[in-house]
C-alpha cells in the first residue's frame, strides 16, 4: 500500500493549528492507516474546519455528489470526522488529530492502537505544549473560590453547563488506554462530557450517551469528590466539553507529571492554592489524594503548595480537615486571558506555530 496518501493527510493534520508531527520512523503514518482506509484519508483532506453539507462539499471539491452523504456518514460514525444530523440534512467537517479524532476512536481500539499512541505520545505532546495558546483551562471547584474573588463565566462549570441544551457522556479515552496497557485508573471511567447548543444533538449520536442537565450537574459533583479535575477549552465561549481528569491516565496532566513540562505551558489557570501552616495539621490529604499534578510537598512542620506547578483546581481546599488550605486568584498580570472562541484560538495557536491553515477555514 502506498504511503502517499497518508503523508498528504499527516501533512494536513500538522499544517492544523493543533498539529501532528511526524516522527522518524514513521509512527504517525502507521497510526493513521490504523483509522482511516486510503479513500477515506483522501477525501479527510478535502474537508474544511467549518461545517458543510455534501452539496458544498461537492461544488466546492469537484467530488461527485452521489453517495457522498452516505461515506461522509459512515467516517462520522468512525469518528474520523464531525456531522451533525439536522434531520434535513447532514453536515460534516474535519477534525484535528487532539482534541478530535483520537478521542472518538474509543470504540475503535486495540491493543495495537493503544500501543502506536502511547508510542507517539512524547512526539506529539513536545510540539503541542511548546507553543500557546494551552487547549485547555482549569475550571476550579466553584464552592472553594471566596465571593471576593473574581470568577469569569468560563471558568465556572455552571456557566458551561447553564448554556448547554443537550449533554452527553463517555467512557474517557485516556483511562481505558491505560486500562489496555494493563495500568487501570481507581478513579471514575465515565466522565468525559460533550456539551451542544442545540436539543436533541446526541440522541442517537455515535459517542458516549445522553444525559439530562441534571445528570450532568451530578456527574461534577462526583467527579469532584472523586478527585478529578474540571478541563475546558481553553477559551471565553462556545465551550463544547468538559474533561475531568486525573493525573495518572490524562494526557493533558501527565504531560506535566511524566514529561516535565511546566503546568504554564499545559494549562491556563488563574488561580493558585496556598497552605497556611498556622492551621496546617500534617495530614497529607492535599497531597497524597488529592492533588493531580503533585504541587504539594512536605515541610517541616507543615504542607506547602509549589506555586508554579499547581494548577488552581481546587480539589485539595474542600477535603481539607483543618481548612488551611485557600484557592486564590493569582495577580492579574500572570492571568491569560484566553481566546474569544474556537475560531481565535486556531487563529492564535497557528501564528504561535507559524503555519498557514487558510486552506482548511
Amino acid at each position: 500500500m502506498s504511503d502517499d496518501v497518508y503523508k498528504k493527510l499527516a501533512k494536513v493534520l500538522d499544517t492544523l493549528p493543533n498539529g501532528f508531527p511526524a516522527t522518524e520512523d514513521g509512527l504517525e503514518l502507521k497510526i493513521l492507516k490504523k483509522i482511516f482506509e486510503p479513500d477515506e484519508a483522501d477525501l479527510f483532506c478535502d474537508l474544511r474546519l467549518k461545517f458543510e453539507s455534501p452539496e458544498q462539499i461537492a461544488e466546492r471539491t469537484g467530488r461527485p455528489v452521489e453517495g457522498l452523504d452516505e461515506k461522509l456518514t459512515a467516517m462520522w460514525r468512525r469518528g474520523q470526522v464531525m456531522g451533525i444530523d439536522f434531520g434535513e440534512v447532514r453536515v460534516f467537517k474535519m477534525l484535528p488529530w487532539v482534541f478530535g479524532i483520537f478521542e472518538f476512536q474509543i470504540d475503535r481500539m486495540d491493543r495495537e492502537f493503544v500501543e502506536l499512541c502511547h508510542a507517539y505520545e512524547p512526539h506529539f505532546g513536545k510540539q503541542f505544549f511548546e507553543t500557546g495558546p494551552p487547549l485547555m483551562h482549569v475550571a476550579p471547584v466553584e464552592k472553594d473560590i471566596h465571593a471576593d474573588h473574581i470568577s469569569l463565566h468560563y471558568q465556572q462549570i455552571s456557566s458551561i453547563i447553564e448554556k448547554g441544551r443537550s449533554f452527553a457522556v463517555s467512557e474517557c479515552i485516556c483511562k481505558k488506554e491505560m486500562d489496555m496497557l494493563d495500568n487501570p485508573c481507581k478513579k471514575l471511567t465515565e466522565v468525559c462530557m460533550a456539551i451542544a447548543p442545540v436539543p436533541g444533538v446526541f440522541d442517537g449520536y455515535h459517542w458516549g450517551r445522553p444525559i439530562t442537565r441534571e445528570e450532568a450537574k451530578e456527574l461534577l459533583v462526583k467527579t469532584e469528590e472523586s478527585g478529578l479535575v474540571h478541563l475546558s477549552w481553553n477559551m471565553q465561549d462556545g465551550h463544547f466539553f468538559i474533561c475531568n481528569c486525573c493525573g495518572c491516565c490524562c494526557g493533558v496532566l501527565r504531560s506535566i507529571n511524566d514529561m516535565g513540562i511546566p503546568a504554564s505551558k499545559v494549562v491556563n489557570s488563574h488561580f493558585v492554592a496556598v497552605i497556611d501552616p498556622e492551621e496546617c495539621v500534617a495530614c497529607g490529604v492535599c497531597a497524597d489524594e488529592r492533588c493531580q499534578v503533585r504541587a504539594i510537598e512536605e515541610g517541616d512542620d507543615a504542607y506547602q503548595v509549589k506555586p508554579e506547578a499547581c494548577i488552581g483546581c481546587g480539589l485539595c481546599v474542600s477535603t481539607c480537615p483543618s481548612e488551611a488550605i485557600s484557592l486564590i486568584r493569582k495577580p492579574e498580570e500572570e492571568c491569560e486571558i484566553p481566546p474569544a472562541n474556537e475560531d481565535a484560538w486556531f487563529e492564535a495557536r497557528a501564528k504561535a506555530r507559524g503555519v498557514d491553515f487558510s486552506a482548511y477555514k
